[in-house]
């Protein structure tokens, strides 16, 4: 399974808050309450989908962080105690676990909310169709944040850029440990598998807009994108350093702005 550092979780968390889509959900469809108050937070690192939703969803509230790394799961519960969350009748649990490889041993209380971020664009079609399946099961809400769609726009534009991301977007469809990944097709694959599944949607574009003052991001966003366009094409390892030169430059300058397509996913049975 991927491995995120703190830091850089550290590092998006603003722009994940900033980009997340806020607009009301139609009538029949709630944003993320569940009916019972059980959330289950699948890839949860340092808390931040607890963060952004606990003071948006009612309480009681009783959320379970699942990942695999227990060392950010308890830098989770430190920020958690810290910003005084188990104060306003909110419970949290953690629980470490591979959700690449035990997916199917993971107990989803009926009618809860299950709920990520960022997760689906790292999935196989596979692993999806097991996680639907036992949604539907439990008859559970979903609500999956920041799914990157593939779109990513550079200003200003130079010449190597779109040829940078098609490479990026190749990269994304790789084995993240779920088997092949569905990158940039995941929200299409996933809106359309729920649907077939009977749950009732809605989907909103949730893009980072990223400009002077998210220097440290944008430069570790292009530092990340050259090295997978490097590891998928050494030859044009030259090539590829030549772009990451001149981003960089524009960065620093700050006349860079980038920004970067993701889309959230809420729904229910119906």
């Amino acid at each position: 399974m991927s491995r995120f550092t703190a830091d850089w979780l550290a590092l998006r968390e603003p722009a994940d808050a900033r980009a997340r889509a806020s607009a009301a959900w139609p009538e029949g469809i709630d944003s993320g309450r569940a009916p019972t108050g059980e959330i289950l937070d699948l890839g949860a690192g340092t808390g931040a989908n607890l963060r952004y939703l606990a003071p948006r969803l009612p309480t009681p509230q009783r959320w379970l962080l699942i990942d695999h790394d227990a060392g950010l799961l308890h830098r989770a519960l430190q920020r958690a105690d810290h910003d005084g969350l188990r104060d306003t009748g909110i419970t949290i649990n953690t629980q470490e676990l591979n959700l690449a490889h035990a997916l199917v041993t993971l107990a989803i209380p009926t009618a809860a909310l299950v709920t990520a971020s960022a997760l689906l664009d790292l999935v196989s079609a596979q692993w999806l169709d097991v996680l639907i399946a036992r949604c539907v099961a439990a008859q559970a809400s979903i609500l999956f944040a920041l799914n990157y769609d593939g779109r990513i726009e550079l200003d200003p534009c130079e010449a190597d850029d779109r040829w940078l991301v098609d490479l990026v977007n190749l990269h994304q469809r790789g084995d993240k440990g779920f088997g092949p990944a569905l990158g940039p097709a995941a929200i299409d694959v996933a809106t359309a598998r729920f649907v077939q599944a009977g749950y009732l949607l809605r989907r909103a574009r949730s893009d980072w807009l990223l400009g002077p003052n998210d220097c440290d991001l944008q430069l570790a966003l292009i530092g990340g994108w050259a090295s997978a366009a490097t590891e998928l094409t050494p030859a044009e390892a030259p090539r590829i350093a030549a772009w990451l030169a001149g981003r960089t430059a524009l960065i620093e300058s700050g006349r860079s702005r980038i920004s970067v397509g993701h889309c959230d996913l809420a729904g229910q049975p119906v």
